[in-house]
């Protein structure tokens, strides 16, 4: 599987975190608000996260060598859950500042300008987040994915935390404010769980997902119908990379060439229905007892060979 660099979206990220954080900075110092200033927190976060999608991006991009023969596609999900953790951090720590300022209300000023400059910066991370999932979906990254996941829950968030501060300035209510901060670190903290799970599942060599597994037997169906059988399918995906390991069972009476024919015909269709997929296959007799033996997904103690099935 060939895949283009990816490293210029990290640097787009990073572009996009560093004038977001500087417009949300001044949002917050010209109002006071602390609904902004955990949209400058996360914008922070959105920093740290784009550096570290930079740097696994590249660890990823290293063709396989001696000692990671299966490459280094998995380096994208610590990308992923190290974004995820800080995500989590930093909902801790603007929930903190926005308890502070529940029982202490604070009267903001200059509201018009500080949310002006809040919606251009949301303007900004909702360009860059579009163009990074779309290159996340196009490229199967998971790391463009959470950076991109990232910054449209920091959309969402500036839009909630522009209509808290709104809200303040029309009912002059201040504790309004630190409310809606809560209810921000709240999403920001369903968003974070969410990309940690996920990368913690691609880390654990969890299964492919349901849609590429019924692409898998749907080809299988197809070969079922010539006779074939099949049974230890396992899948895995690392990074942009997808594993099929399955067993094919075929009449003991067949040749090598024959056998290898039929292997070759249903890798190649298991990679056209499956991109950027490597398939493994294992080629056993169907009457062969031992055969039977590793129905299973892993084979513990030796194959009987008493009688047939």
């Amino acid at each position: 599987m060939n895949r283009p660099p990816l490293t210029r979206f990290a640097w787009l990220s990073i572009a996009a975190a560093l004038a977001t954080m500087a417009l949300k900075a001044l949002a917050c110092l010209l109002t006071g608000s602390v609904g902004l200033l955990s949209d400058a927190i996360e914008s922070l976060v959105n920093l740290a996260g784009g550096v570290m999608a930079l740097a696994m991006l590249s660890v990823a991009a290293r063709p396989a060598d001696e000692e990671h023969a299966f490459g280094h596609h998995k380096a994208e999900y610590f990308s992923s859950g190290f974004e995820g953790s800080l995500i989590v951090l930093a909902a801790a720590a603007i929930g903190w500042t926005a308890v502070n300022r529940l029982l202490a209300p604070r009267p903001l000023t200059d509201l018009g300008l500080g949310l002006a400059i809040s919606v251009g910066a949301s303007l900004v991370n909702l360009a860059a987040a579009v163009l990074l999932l779309r290159a996340g979906r196009r490229h199967d990254s998971i790391t463009l994915e959470a950076d991109a996941r990232h910054l449209l829950a920091d959309v969402w968030t500036s839009v909630g935390v522009v209509a808290g501060v709104g809200a303040v300035a029309l009912t002059d209510w201040q504790r309004l404010d630190p409310i809606i901060a809560l209810a921000v670190a709240a999403n920001i903290v369903r968003t974070g769980v969410g990309i940690v799970r996920r990368s913690v599942g691609g880390l654990m060599d969890q299964a492919l997902a349901p849609a590429d597994q019924a692409r898998i037997d749907d080809v299988l169906a197809a070969f079922r119908r010539e006779g074939i059988q099949f049974h230890a399918v396992m899948t895995r995906q690392a990074g942009a990379r997808k594993f099929v390991s399955l067993h094919v069972l075929v009449p003991g009476d067949w040749t090598v060439s024959r056998g290898h024919e039929l292997l070759e015909r249903l890798e190649a269709e298991i990679r056209r229905a499956l991109a950027h997929t490597i398939v493994f296959t294992h080629l056993e007799p169907v009457g062969d007892p031992a055969s039977w033996a590793d129905e299973k997904l892993e084979r513990s103690e030796p194959a009987a060979r008493s009688r047939p099935p």
